[in-house]
């Protein structure tokens, strides 16, 4: 089921729900709430009463209860003699009030009974008062009367019967006028419901409804689709998760292009070179020379560094690639590393050093971290510009060492820092062959020192070169 009809099913059921409420306490309770209502302001009033029964103006005040609440109070002594009445109500005779002074003794002190009866004089009358048999079926002739009796003490001791009599109005006409307005009610209910019920689920599912048929598209890679909000937050929320999520997908299938026309152009250079040798080695008699060889030989090792690299990569992002975690000399390392570059690439003219303060030392994959430093100063040989100057630099201080490696440059704009550490994401999209690596350097190092948990970025600006840096906890110990 849809969303609309189920919201729409959903707010007819509440309606009918608030429906059948309606009829059950305009209806079915309608008689026990207002007997509900009578007992509580007869107790109320006998309260009063009983309060001010030592008052010498509690007569005053009985006939202002009986005429405010059309109530009939009775005072009288625990043998049943009337000692003041107000003249609301007929009064009880001295037995009647004898017999409801004993039952209202055995019950405490208090007793609320409703009686039917045909009247007052009626014989069976004192059978019938407080005899537990109280309210007789609605076909008997009659009325009911409500009947609250206390017994108060008042301050000279002697015990006093306090009795309050009410008539209860009859509710079947009311009820059977409400019955027949409720009716039209819950016609005209319904029909409003109804109504509500299609405009509202209708209102509610379309957002939703639209933002589908768009999740639709970015799913057959229509990354051009644009989610609108539908008007309430959370349809808001989503239309902008969904369009951030379209143009990062957007952003995702354009670096896999670029990355599928950058490892097709790097792995046919190298194999268009060595079948172009290999073929002139066959064709043409005295070709079959050391240099041409020696070339054949270099660009096979690359493209055996190009399909190591994309493995790397695929390791780490797989989270298969693990770590011989030991203690070693950064330093040394790092010299290492340094020493041999300086000694590739110095008679390219390129000017590589290494500066550093102390010796420290760190725990991690030796191995690993050498191959990210190599990814970093092969990527800096790469765009060091015509100053050919690389700079790595050591420091420790504070339990962290921190390594970088700095190049003169044309920098990066802060646009595209980010971007980077994508595989083969270029700053220049025009595809030029690197001097060193394959292109997937940056994406290496990422992995690698995540892995190490290690802090890493850039810091570069136009025209001025770039410096990236990692960061890891120094080994004291």
């Amino acid at each position: 089921m849809s969303v609309k009809w189920k919201i729409f099913f959903y707010i007819l059921i509440f309606a009918v729900a608030m429906i059948v409420l309606l009829w059950l306490f305009q209806i079915v309770f309608l008689n026990d709430f207002y007997q509900a209502i009578k007992k509580n302001e007869i107790q109320k009033t006998a309260q009063t009463i009983s309060q001010n029964i030592d008052n010498e103006n509690v007569e005053t005040l009985i006939d202002q209860i009986g005429d405010r609440f059309d109530v009939r109070v009775e005072v009288a002594d625990m043998e049943g003699n009337a000692i003041y009445s107000t003249d609301t109500m007929p009064n009880l005779p001295q037995s009647e009030l004898a017999v409801v002074a004993r039952k209202t003794q055995e019950s405490g002190g208090s007793k609320i009974e409703i009686l039917r009866m045909e009247k007052f004089e009626n014989p069976d009358y004192n059978e019938q008062l407080f005899n537990g048999n109280n309210i007789p079926p609605r076909g008997m002739s009659g009325f009911e009367t409500l009947i609250y009796s206390q017994i108060v003490t008042p301050e000279d001791g002697t015990p006093i019967l306090l009795v309050l009599t009410s008539r209860i109005t009859p509710v079947d006409a009311t009820v059977d006028t409400l019955r027949v307005q409720l009716v039209y009610i819950t016609i005209i209910l319904l029909g409003c419901a109804l109504f509500l019920a299609f405009v509202i689920s209708k209102w509610i599912s379309r957002p939703i409804v639209k933002i589908n048929k768009g999740a639709k598209k970015l799913a057959r890679a229509e990354y051009d689709v644009h989610f609108d909000d539908g008007g309430y937050r959370e349809i808001a929320e989503l239309a902008d998760t969904l369009n951030y999520a379209s143009r990062e997908l957007s952003k995702v299938e354009k670096l896999r292009r670029e990355l599928l026309a950058n490892i097709s152009h790097d792995l046919r250079t190298p194999l268009t070179m060595i079948i172009g040798y290999s073929e002139v080695m066959r064709d043409i008699p005295g070709e079959n020379s050391p240099k041409n060889i020696q070339i054949i030989i270099d660009e096979a090792k690359r493209l055996t560094t190009l399909v190591n690299d994309a493995m790397d990569i695929s390791k780490l992002q797989a989270g298969t690639q693990e770590l011989n975690m030991e203690r070693f000399n950064l330093t040394e390392s790092i010299s290492n590393i340094v020493a041999r570059y300086i000694k590739l690439m110095e008679q390219e003219g390129y000017h590589i050093s290494f500066i550093c303060e102390r010796d420290a030392y760190v725990l991690g994959d030796e191995v690993k971290i050498g191959q990210a430093l190599c990814n970093l100063i092969n990527n800096a040989i790469n765009y060091s510009g015509e100053i050919k100057r690389i700079i790595v630099r050591q420091r420790a201080e504070n339990g962290i060492v921190t390594v970088s490696v700095e190049d003169n440059g044309e920098g990066i704009a802060k646009s595209q820092l980010e971007y980077i550490w994508d595989r083969y994401y270029k700053v220049d999209k025009t595809h030029k062959r690197v001097s060193v690596g394959t292109g997937l350097g940056l994406s290496i190092v990422k992995g690698v020192l995540e892995l190490h948990h290690a802090e890493y970025g850039v810091e570069s600006e136009l025209g001025k070169g770039s410096v990236f840096w990692f960061r890891l906890p120094e080994d004291t110990k």
